[in-house]
C-alpha cells in the first residue's frame, strides 16, 4: 500500500505596522490568474511559498517567496511566529509576522505557467500576486482566503503580549 501524500507546507510573511492612529495595518498581496481575476474578497494572501519541511528552513522560504512574490527585499525586522495554519485543502502555512515600513510597496511578482484557457493546449503566464497592498486588520480579514484569517488573529494576540 503506497504512504499517504503529504501534505503541502508553505512558509510565508506578513508584513504590518501601526498608522499615526494607532490602526494595525498589514501588506497582503491579490493572487494573479484568471482564477482570481474577478474575485476580490476571499481573493488575497500573504506573500508565501512551498517548502520541503524536512529539508528547507520555512523563515528563508518565507523571505525568499516575499521578494518574489512582491519584487523586493522582504523587511528585515524581528520576527513574530504566528504559527502554522492548515487551510480547507489541507496545505499547512507557516507563518511570520514583520513590522515593517509603511513605504512597503508591491513592485511585480513572479510568473507562473498553465494552461489557458482549459483544454486549450496553450500555455499562458500570469503574475503568482497581482497587486499587493496595506489594509488595516478588519478589511483583510475579509480579502484573505479563509484559511489564511486566523494568521491575524494570530498577530493580534502576538502585538498584544502575555496575558
Amino acid at each position: 500500500m503506497p504512504p499517504p501524500p503529504r501534505s503541502r507546507t508553505s512558509a510565508g510573511l506578513l508584513p504590518f505596522h501601526r498608522d499615526a492612529a494607532g490602526v494595525l495595518l498589514v501588506f497582503i498581496g491579490h493572487m494573479g490568474g484568471p482564477f482570481w481575476a474577478s474575485r476580490d474578497d476571499g481573493g488575497w494572501s500573504i506573500a508565501k511559498g512551498e517548502l520541503e519541511p524536512d529539508e528547507d528552513d520555512p523563515v528563508l522560504v518565507a523571505r525568499r517567496e516575499f521578494a518574489e512574490e512582491i519584487g523586493v527585499p522582504a523587511p528585515d525586522g524581528a520576527l513574530l511566529d504566528l504559527g502554522v495554519h492548515v487551510q480547507r485543502s489541507g496545505k499547512r502555512v507557516i507563518a511570520y509576522g514583520v513590522e515593517a515600513d509603511p513605504g512597503l510597496a508591491f513592485v511585480a511578482s513572479n510568473l507562473f505557467a498553465m494552461q489557458w484557457p482549459p483544454g486549450s493546449g496553450r500555455m499562458a503566464s500570469f503574475p503568482e500576486i497581482d497587486r499587493a497592498s496595506w489594509m488595516p486588520v478588519e478589511v483583510a480579514r475579509r480579502k484573505l482566503v479563509s484559511g489564511q484569517v486566523p494568521i491575524l488573529d494570530a498577530l493580534e494576540r502576538a502585538l498584544a503580549g502575555p496575558r
